[in-house]
């Protein structure tokens, strides 16, 4: 069966895109020393992004359980004139996330808005309701803000839970794979992703950069089983900047309780499910000493960690080796026992005085008597540490609060604290901020409007002082939540330099780009404009222009689709020979350079239609005469979703084929590349280029007729052995 069938049309490259970017801002003066940054993430998704009776989790694998769940709300935020609300599908789906973008807002210590910088949405985003993630730290020099998000589009279901690329989990029923990258922002604002396969299954909350090492504190594992390549993508990881996609998650240490003995018993507790008791959160460095926390989830010991030994960071000659120990003093009860702890920040005002955040059970009806959320002191004498107290006047716990276009039903009140820093003063005294965790009637509580909150403390003392209390300096918008908080970062020896992430332009999931394929470099600056090109390509439009340096050496001139502030659309020359590149990105700010790029023979990447999956694709029935008849595969409903069209398969000697769109796959040719929808194996009738010189790619599969009623489907490409992103589609 050769390529008889209609094309996909080639103008609709719109789509390759790892995330369209509407930003376009100006240039950002930078942070300034003194002042504070916070960590916003804004929804911006509309019914348009999911339709009630959607099937939930999206893409889930034939190998995991996925169950019958649909989605009961539509993407529309909770409003004043609706009982819809996104969040309420996390009771069906537990999995439930969706991406947005992320906004560092510059505050004076007062509180006042000075200016935002938005990082790209094309580059990275984080899940609106993970109330865990978007930390900020420091680097240990001062000079770099970094955080945890994902290398996903905004409104993409379900990206918090799925696996990552290299660390793969088939019991998983949130079936995409994507990154998670660690973003640095430097004083000036320059901005670079590190992609990591850490924390598949799960989400990284935090990381901090430290002599040119990334410690990075998260959780994995989705699926029912404990694949040990799952696992050791938990815990503490170690990255180093700029590293290559294909770069394995690197494990610091490994924690478990039987390495603790019981206080009842006596005796060490037994073993618990594996990689769960390194489900942390909080991060810090204090005198070249690692510390972490964990506060949630049913196993392991809500408490506070030292990583490898005081005064010495892990290395990675000694990472997997790194002892995590409790610190004398912190609890050592289960974190399913009744009243444990649930810390979250950490600050240090000094060796003897440390600050932990509790974000309190997330039960209603304890806020208000909890007496250990909030902010906790601890503090050091003879070795051991001591709970002094307990900070919580102000921030009036378990009393709803309203916000402006927020139903009354959900009004959150305040649980306890999240993430935290601080600022030792010359008078003795310490100022905490904190972003306050909630709860509500929500169907998520880490989608409802939180609150920045500031308190300074007298570190000398012991006991309770009546007179502190927290002030509110900031409450979270409707469609808001507030993440992270640290101090602004200072300038070094030398200005930041930003670097584009480079990836398959069709799918954020690829670990390469491959010759005569489409590839996107994400970023801030790379355009003075955004400008879409027919064929012939310009090489260079307005000062933008991509070159390649490939692995022989030799530097190339990439023709360009698209550019945009944050994004550039280019093909990659079916001359550049495989292995490790450069790609720069030239542009009237300036040039930014990616390193590590790999150009792979094949790099399969799938277009898909919204962010639940849908393939792009075509279905064409061949009756027995050979007349060919289209069938549609989406359709739009009332609200705008584009929803799955199920696809009647032909009986008797009518075949019905699946177009499917991307690229990255023609190399592999149909001799060499195999799908499998819902598990069964199907007949690849054609592989390879969609029209020429576009790099857009085709592959014409036959659908099985026993695939007939199985409703919601996952599509498995797989090129030269290298697998694609999975997609969905549904068959009646």
């Amino acid at each position: 069966m050769s390529r008889i069938f209609r094309l996909f049309p080639v103008p609709a490259l719109a789509l390759f895109t790892v995330g369209a970017s509407a930003q376009i801002q100006s240039t950002f003066p930078g942070f300034t020393a003194g002042n504070i940054v916070v960590s916003r993430s804004v929804y911006t998704g509309s019914a348009s992004v999911l339709a009630v009776g959607q099937p939930l989790p999206p893409v889930c694998p034939s190998t995991a359980v996925c169950g019958t769940a649909t989605a009961t709300d539509s993407g529309a935020y909770p409003s004043l004139s609706s009982t819809n609300n996104i969040f309420n599908n996390d009771v069906a789906d537990g999995s439930f996330g969706i991406t947005s973008p992320v906004f560092l807002d510059q505050m004076t210590p007062s509180g006042n808005l000075v200016n935002t910088l938005d990082i790209p949405a094309s580059m990275v985003n984080t899940s609106f309701s993970s109330k865990s993630e978007m930390a900020l730290n420091l680097s240990t020099d001062g000079t770099a803000i970094t955080f945890m998000a994902y290398v996903a589009p905004p409104n993409t279901i379900d990206v918090s839970n799925s696996n990552t690329p290299d660390a793969y989990d088939p019991t998983n029923p949130a079936g995409g794979s994507f990154y998670r990258a660690v973003v640095q922002v430097g004083a000036n604002g320059a901005i670079q992703a590190t992609p990591t396969s850490s924390y598949s299954g799960n989400n990284g909350r935090a990381a901090i950069l430290s002599n040119g090492i990334y410690y990075m504190a998260g959780n994995a594992n989705n699926g029912s089983g404990t694949p040990a390549n799952i696992i050791a993508t938990a815990g503490i990881q170690m990255a180093v900047p700029g590293q290559s996609l294909a770069t394995p998650a690197a494990e610091v240490g490994n924690f478990g309780i039987s390495q603790v003995i019981n206080p009842s018993t006596g005796l060490p507790y037994p073993a618990d499910k594996a990689g769960k008791d390194n489900n942390f959160r909080g991060l810090t460095i204090f005198n070249n000493t690692l510390y972490t926390t964990k506060g949630s989830g049913s196993n392991g010991i809500n408490t506070v960690y030292q990583v490898g030994d005081k005064g010495t960071l892990p290395t990675p000659a000694n990472a997997t080796s790194a002892a995590l120990t409790v610190l004398k003093g912190f609890p050592t009860t289960l974190a399913k026992a009744s009243g444990a702890a649930n810390p979250f920040g950490l600050f240090f005002a000094n060796a003897t005085t440390l600050y932990v955040a509790d974000e309190g059970d997330g039960t209603p009806a304890d806020a208000a008597t909890s007496t250990i959320a909030g902010l906790q002191k601890w503090v050091l004498a003879n070795g051991t540490w001591t709970r002094a107290y307990v900070l919580q006047k102000g921030l009036n716990l378990g009393q709803p609060y309203s916000i402006t276009n927020y139903p009354t039903s959900l009004n959150p009140a305040t649980d306890g604290l999240r993430n935290i820093t601080g600022k030792v003063n010359g008078d003795g005294t310490v100022t905490i901020y904190g972003i306050t965790s909630t709860v509500s009637a929500n169907g998520d509580q880490g989608a409802d409007p939180n609150q920045l909150v500031v308190i300074t403390d007298t570190i000398a003392a012991t006991t309770l002082p009546a007179s502190e209390q927290f002030m509110v300096l900031r409450t979270a918008k409707a469609g808001e939540v507030l993440r992270g908080v640290c101090l602004a970062p200072v300038a070094g020896a030398t200005p930041a330099v930003g670097a584009p992430l480079v990836l398959s332009a069709a799918s954020s999931q690829s670990a390469s780009i491959a010759p005569g394929s489409l590839a996107a470099a994400s970023g801030s600056g790379l355009a003075a404009n955004t400008t879409s090109f027919t064929a012939p390509f310009p090489s260079t439009f307005s000062g933008t222009s991509v070159s390649i340096i490939d692995a022989s050496g030799a530097t190339l001139s990439a023709p360009l689709l698209s550019i945009s502030p944050n994004q550039v659309v280019f093909l990659v020359p079916a001359a550049a020979v495989p292995g490790t590149a450069q790609v720069t990105v030239s542009s009237p700010g300036g040039s930014q350079t990616a390193n590590n790029v790999a150009i792979s023979t094949v790099a399969p990447g799938l277009l898909t239609l919204n962010g639940s999956g849908l393939a792009a694709a075509e279905v064409i029935q061949v009756s027995a005469t050979g007349t060919q008849t289209a069938q549609p595969i989406f359709a739009t409903n009332s609200g705008g979703a584009v929803i799955a069209s199920p696809i009647t398969i032909g009986t008797g000697a009518a075949r019905t084929y699946l177009l499917l769109f991307g690229t990255g796959i023609a190399a592999g040719g149909t001799a060499l590349t195999s799908v499998t929808i819902n598990g069964t194996a199907a007949t690849v009738a054609y592989a390879g280029p969609a029209g020429a010189d576009t790099g857009l790619d085709q592959v014409n599969v036959l659908l099985p007729s026993k695939l007939a009623g199985a409703g919601n489907v996952n599509v498995q490409l797989t090129s030269e052995g290298v697998a694609a992103n999975p997609v969905q589609i549904t068959v009646q």
